[in-house]
């Protein structure tokens, strides 16, 4: 996909989507690599938008546009997630990047689902192959999340594993993301995060960033730059987008 054809592509989506469905709460949950204890309601579809990703790598720039995760809701406490990413780097043809499908569920209820306690969930599924030619093979991966509240602090634990789809060599992942509430509508956030692959240099970098809910009913933007940790690590990333969540016409669940 091309910059120029970007912007009225993803506009008259957001049109379309917003003209027939109609929005209900979801909580923002870019721009982060890691995710929270949460799953999406029964029947209802929730959008994890990035319009604009920049990446600097050794001089480099890589432009990712649109980076999209779809979570829908199949039945109580579990969700469906698919999630994609269109680069555009600056040398070389537009590819499609990471591809995966996987399946998250509840384990058990807490302070995400107005319960006491923490929340804790797992998420897993195969990692499709992409037009990279280093990524043309199946992979896997799986991970535990544990969200809880520290004073006005929300925090959300991550930690997993795979195989990859270059070599299949497996992989341990792991982050952190915390947030805190700075205005009624605003939230200061950051995370920690990284990747470890048998026979490679850790991935490692760090994000701080912001969630603002827009005027627009149940609207999330987000704006973050995360900077590379580890030398494997992208020296610099921008990231902007929104979430916002949808039910299905009653027409589309039977």
């Amino acid at each position: 996909m091309r910059h120029g054809s970007t912007p009225v592509t993803l506009q008259t989506l957001l049109i379309f989507l917003f003209l027939i469905f109609s929005p209900s709460l979801v909580l923002g949950y870019r721009p982060f690599v890691s995710t929270d204890a949460a799953v999406a309601d029964v029947k209802e579809m929730e959008i994890e938008l990035g319009y604009f990703n920049w990446e600097r790598e050794r001089g480099q720039n890589t432009f990712i546009v649109p980076k999209a995760i779809l979570n829908y809701g199949l039945i109580h406490n579990l969700e469906l997630v698919g999630e994609f990413a269109v680069e555009e780097p600056s040398r070389g043809p537009v590819r499609l990047a990471d591809p995966a499908l996987s399946l998250k569920a509840i384990l058990k209820e807490g302070v995400l689902q107005e319960k006491d306690g923490v929340s804790f969930a797992v998420e897993a599924g195969p990692l499709l192959p992409s037009t990279n030619k280093e990524d043309k093979r199946f992979g896997f991966e799986g991970i535990g999340i544990l969200s809880g509240k520290l004073a006005g602090l929300t925090y959300h634990v991550n930690l997993g594993g795979g195989v990859d789809r270059a070599e299949n060599n497996p992989f341990v992942i792991w982050g952190m993301i915390g947030e805190l509430p700075v205005a009624p509508k605003l939230r200061l956030v950051g995370e920690i995060n990284g990747e470890s692959v048998r026979r490679n240099t850790p991935n490692n970098s760090a994000l701080l960033g912001f969630i603002w809910e827009a005027p627009w009913e149940h609207v999330f933007i987000d704006a973050g730059v995360r900077r590379g940790i580890s030398h494997a690590a992208p020296d610099w990333m921008f990231t902007t987008g929104l979430t916002f969540s949808f039910s299905l016409p009653a027409t589309l669940h039977n």
